[in-house]
């Protein structure tokens, strides 16, 4: 019996420990999941667009496709990278996300630069006269969000790699970071998929019901258009902005601390002028200037990605990652 009662406390103290572990992975991959917003709210904001001038039927399946290849990425490609970078050269994490944050800064200020009607407007024309049609044209589609799901999905990881405690274990470190790649993944192509169909509700409210539930649809309807701008407006300023906070940060890391410690003074002293509410006013500002070093940052960026990094990319990572897929199928 006392045999019994002893195996019985040794389960109950597996299953405690076996608890805090749970707790302490969905702690940590929710911690991660937070500092990587600028690049989770920029992949719900670029990806509704890859949906656009397809039937009402193929919007779904589409977003599927699209959300298949993003756990592709995470989980297949870039999560035992990422395990392989913890393990061998932790020294890496750090640069990568710096190179991670001019992307977002690079992104951006391309963003920006585009809304003033400035530079190349090739990708608006695509979507707007497309080349192909049919399964052709949503084969294009979708790779071509898969591959920019990709960039986005890299930054991701690799943010949530730097918020893991470095003397975690492997395996926590594998199921943290499989935990965020599944859930990121699932909370962006969820709310994508509400987006894209939010105007097929809205219509069927406004011609099927009466009342206010008609009110309701036509209401969804006509605030759509204007919901999206705003999703994409907010996008590009969560990019730049923790674009510009990620290599600022990065930059100290690596020893030149006066541009972090001037943005961190300058917030200091307006949380000093406004005693009411320190805190906000030190996160608005820091997150001011943030903003404008990852625009500035973004700017230089521009004619170096479009003249030497994109014609790199193209000649090397999109092929091996086709070759990838096509082992995959």
């Amino acid at each position: 019996m006392s045999g019994l009662l002893a195996l019985l406390d040794d389960v109950a103290s597996i299953s405690k420990v076996a608890a805090a572990s749970i707790d302490d992975v969905a702690g940590q991959a929710a911690k991660a999941g937070a500092k990587a917003a600028g690049a989770v709210i920029d992949d719900a904001a670029v990806t509704p667009k890859y949906v656009h001038g397809f039937d009402a039927s193929r919007e779904i399946p589409i977003v599927w496709k699209i959300a298949r290849g993003s756990l592709f990425n995470k989980l297949v490609i870039l999560l035992p990278v990422a395990l392989l970078l913890s393990a061998f050269a932790p020294w890496a994490i750090s640069p990568l996300l710096m190179l991670g944050g001019a992307y977002l800064c690079y992104e951006g200020a391309e963003k920006v630069v585009h809304a003033l009607g400035y530079g190349n407007t090739h990708d608006s024309e695509e979507h707007t006269h497309p080349r192909s049609d049919g399964p052709a044209l949503e084969e294009q589609r979708v790779a071509g969000a898969i591959k920019t799901d990709f960039i986005l999905s890299a930054e991701i990881m690799t943010i949530a790699l730097s918020t893991i405690p470095g003397d975690d274990t492997l395996w926590m470190k594998a199921l943290i970071l499989a935990v965020v790649g599944v859930g990121i993944t699932v909370a962006v192509y969820g709310f994508v998929a509400l987006i894209v169909k939010a105007d097929d509700v809205g219509v069927h409210l406004a011609t099927q019901r009466r009342g206010a539930v008609a009110g309701l649809g036509r209401g969804i309807v006509k605030v759509m258009p204007g919901f999206m701008k705003l999703l994409m407006i907010v996008g590009t300023a969560a990019m730049i902005w923790v674009g510009g906070q990620i290599v600022l940060h990065g930059i100290a890391e690596l020893g030149w601390h006066a541009p972090y410690d001037w943005v961190h003074h300058r917030a200091e002293a307006a949380a000093h002028a406004v005693p009411q509410a320190p805190g906000l006013v030190a996160w608005m500002v820091t997150a001011f200037f943030d903003g404008i070093f990852g625009l500035v940052l973004g700017l230089i960026l521009i004619p170096i990605a479009h003249y030497i990094i994109n014609p790199l990319m193209q000649a090397t990572i999109v092929p091996l990652m086709a070759r990838l897929r096509g082992a995959e199928s």
